[in-house]
């Protein structure tokens, strides 16, 4: 098989290279199917250096020519019913107008609005499914540097659930803080926190339920930890922790319903209407 494979990277990719007209050079063959420069026109994007955009057209062009050079092995060697792809094209374009039709009707009639009741219904209608997967913890947690002013302030500050003494140590952690994270009404994985905070655990259910206040510290930060509520693996799921991952199936549900009415009243319209017929031949002699 005689393949000429051009690059023509002097003559092609100037910084003018894309503004140039359009014309029916070639840049690689395979065969008797090329490939013109008009073809690669628009791959590279605006303000891309020389050096990249060579690059990249470079291996679109080798990748062109390995895609051809593999079809036309498959050409030769797989059996004339292997190659009639006739039927998995329509299948996929039928496939494909449904689901883009389907799509534009949800997003043209879908109710989104979820009330907390709904919410709280299917929690507790469902709670079998919400077992924890994880550990989770409320917690609130700040990473301060050892030189950093009002050390002694922020360690009293971070053991007080009084709301006054909150909001002086958002005020403390945002002009002093590394790292911090102080919304203690907010679930979040205590492997989360455990990436954070360099504490070591051997038994998470002991610790938590010993362990309320944490400071520990590296060669260069002090970290300081409330942790106001905890829930162990296995446990029931709050349904804080759960409500956005209820509002999707929620909506998920909506969805199916939706487009199953749809389909069911455009069945029952053109059965109406004397568009379909359903013939029962499978009794039929062969």
């Amino acid at each position: 098989m005689r393949i000429l494979f051009l690059l023509l990277t002097s003559f092609l990719f100037s910084c003018s290279f894309f503004e140039e007209e359009v014309n029916e050079v070639i840049l690689a063959r395979v065969e008797d199917k090329h490939l013109f420069k008009k073809d690669v026109l628009g791959i590279v994007p605006p303000k891309t250096s020389k050096e990249d955009s060579i690059l990249i057209v470079n291996n679109y062009i080798e990748g062109w020519v390995k895609d051809n050079l593999i079809l036309q092995k498959a050409e030769l060697n797989l059996k004339e019913n292997q190659k009639d792809v006739k039927k998995q094209l329509e299948d996929y374009r039928r496939s494909l107008i449904i689901y883009t039709y389907e799509k534009e009707l949800i997003k043209q009639r879908l109710d989104t609005m979820i009330s907390e009741e709904e919410i709280q219904l299917f929690y507790k209608e469902n709670d079998q499914n919400f077992e924890l997967k994880d550990d989770i913890v409320k917690v609130r947690y700040l990473k301060v540097n050892k030189k950093a002013p009002k050390l002694k302030k922020i360690r009293k500050l971070y053991k007080s659930d009084k709301e006054e003494d909150i909001e002086k140590l958002k005020e403390l952690a945002h002009q002093y803080g590394e790292k911090f994270h102080l919304n203690h009404e907010q679930w979040i994985l205590f492997e989360e926190l455990r990436n954070e905070v360099p504490i070591k655990v051997s038994q998470a259910k002991g610790y938590l339920k010993n362990i309320k206040n944490i400071e520990v510290e590296d060669s260069l930060s002090y970290y300081f930890v409330r942790i106001k509520d905890y829930r162990l693996k296995n446990d029931l799921s709050p349904l804080s922790f759960e409500k956005q991952n209820i509002k999707n199936i929620i909506i998920n549900k909506r969805k199916l319903s939706l487009i199953n009415k749809t389909r069911a009243e455009l069945y029952q319209e053109a059965l109406m209407n004397k568009d379909i017929e359903i013939y029962d031949n499978q009794n039929d002699e062969k």
